[in-house]
């Protein structure tokens, strides 16, 4: 039973990535678009003063912000193609069409109870979506239609009818089935949302009613997770749903700290931007951080292995401050010296109540890029950045000497501090336990691979061969797999061959992180599975 859930949270993890990594994407592009109509900056740069630059930031803004207003349906139909295990972008419009069929029946069956508020909305809980009054479920309404869309369609897409019947098989027959289970769900959430949502509002007066231990709380537990892919499932509520706080910008009531610094972004009257944007303050430990972790690392080492590790801490030290990809410098310790996993997410998770208190309204949710685009165009008075910068350069020393002290003192063995040389790779837990029990604790230091190729048929043997393979997905950073036979896979031929920086193991599951070039992987590994992408 615990595998199986597991196994559950893992797969909705996964397909929670599709609209996840899409939509810091608007966010970046409403800041670019304020950069264009920023009026101190265009006393400063008097060219970006005219129609057509303004004209540009103005559409570029306006257009990105809809997307704050349709969070639902994205979710929906991203979740329902992530979760399909066959004919995905049927799935995906399948979800649409149940989306319209879910609001307009939960309308009429309002308007029937004589439910509908009429004049303005804000405040009744109810909302405009897609041009259809319905009750305000936020992006939940998402959420659990994308579940039951995609319930629906792996039991029914391959259902199939004989004679006349013929043409109402597949994923046609799944819009019949769902005809009814929108209408019935409408239905039932008419009465049971508002308990729900009340129940929502008590859980996030309670987490913003306990403060900075309830920052400190979700920042630890945001990393502690990271082992097991289902990190993103702690902030992503907090993101995108009234457990990040709920506020009015532009008339318009929003909830999410996400959604409501998108919209203070393109508001030229919001002069400080909320509270709500310290729950995506989560780049501290991946631009700062782990950077002076990496060098205590470095400096600890014996000498004589310096220079083999010198590369590959620079590299891991580099995509982390640049990108905020943290796997390859968590990995390195993680197993073998797992007390500093655990320093590491509590100092991740100190640095919000940090920011925090020293009233930081900068938007660091990733890495130093995605710092810049946000930042830099809104000005110092709209974020307070220069304290972000501050609080970063001291997390920098806090995980040097944290780290450096807890190495030398507890002879941990990080990089390049092995008792029988130097072996470039990553251990995963099963690894690291039978080593450890074979050798009284001698492990062998981890670091990320450098090998950059795709070799696909490599991967695909060293993965127990075509047939032991049921399903391949990939996040940001990890190729994900479904095994039949989990047993086979050969970690060592990953990790020294084909370029991963740690396999993960859990049940049937298997996690292979291979950085930003997982995408490269997941198509050449499709390719060599004979897989168009779909299935």
């Amino acid at each position: 039973m615990k595998d199986k859930v597991m196994d559950a949270l893992q797969r909705f993890s996964k397909a929670m990535f599709i609209p996840i990594l899409i939509l810091p994407i608007a966010g970046i592009l409403i800041a670019v678009g304020n950069l264009f109509t920023n009026v101190r900056l265009q006393a400063v740069l008097p060219f970006l003063n005219n129609p057509v630059t303004i004209g540009f930031g103005t559409l570029l803004s306006g257009s990105l912000n809809a997307i704050l207003g349709n969070l639902g349906v994205i979710f929906c139909v991203g979740l329902s193609v992530g979760l399909a295990n066959k004919k995905k972008s049927e799935a995906g419009f399948i979800s649409l069409l149940a989306f319209l069929v879910f609001l307009n029946a939960m309308n009429k069956f309002m308007n029937m109870r004589g439910m509908l508020v009429e004049g303005s909305l804000s405040g009744t809980g109810q909302a405009m979506v897609l041009g259809v009054q319905v009750l305000d479920m936020g992006v939940f309404i998402g959420l659990l239609l994308g579940i039951v869309v995609a319930w629906v369609h792996n039991r029914f897409c391959e259902t199939e009818f004989n004679n006349a019947f013929q043409i109402y098989g597949g994923t046609r027959f799944v819009f019949i089935v769902l005809i009814p289970v929108m209408v019935v769900l409408a239905v039932l959430f008419t009465f049971v949302w508002p308990y729900a949502q009340a129940g929502i509002n008590a859980l996030g007066g309670f987490i913003r009613g306990a403060g900075n231990f309830g920052l400190f709380v979700y920042g630890t537990l945001e990393r502690l997770l990271i082992p097991t892919g289902l990190h993103h499932l702690v902030y992503t509520p907090f993101l995108y749903t009234s457990l990040g706080g709920t506020a009015t910008v532009g008339g318009q009531v929003l909830e999410g700290a996400r959604n409501i610094y998108y919209a203070e972004i393109a508001d030229p009257s919001v002069a400080v931007l909320s509270q709500s944007v310290i729950w995506d303050a989560r780049g501290i430990s991946k631009m700062f951080g782990l950077i002076g972790a990496c060098l205590a690392m470095y400096q600890t080492a014996r000498s004589e292995n310096r220079e083999k590790i010198k590369p590959v801490l620079i590299t891991a030290a580099v995509t982390s401050f640049i990108a905020g990809v943290t796997e390859p410098i968590e990995f390195s310790f993680l197993f073998v010296a797992p007390v500093l996993f655990v320093v590491h997410a509590v100092l991740a998770g100190s640095s919000f109540v940090v920011l925090n208190l020293l009233g930081c309204r900068a938007i660091g949710p990733n890495g130093f890029i995605d710092f810049l685009l946000y930042n830099l165009p809104l000005g110092i008075g709209k974020t307070r950045w220069p304290i972000y910068i501050g609080v970063g350069v001291l997390y920098f020393f806090l995980y040097y000497v944290i780290f450096r002290v807890l190495i030398v003192k507890l002879n941990l063995h990080t990089l390049g501090r092995e008792a029988d040389g130097m072996e470039m790779k990553l251990h995963t837990k099963a690894e690291y336990k039978a080593k450890t029990a074979a050798t009284a604790g001698n492990g062998t230091a981890a670091a990320p691979a450098q090998d950059t190729a795709v070799d696909a048929a490599t991967i695909v043997e060293a993965l127990g061969g075509k047939e032991n393979i049921l399903k391949v997905t990939n996040c940001y950073t990890r190729l994900r797999t479904e095994l039949a036979d989990p047993d086979k896979v050969q970690d060592d031929v990953l990790k020294n061959q084909t370029g991963a920086s740690a396999v993960i193991h859990k049940g049937k599951n298997v996690q292979v992180v291979y950085g930003l070039k997982v995408n490269a992987v997941r198509k050449a590994v499709d390719a060599e599975l004979g897989l168009s992408g779909e299935d």
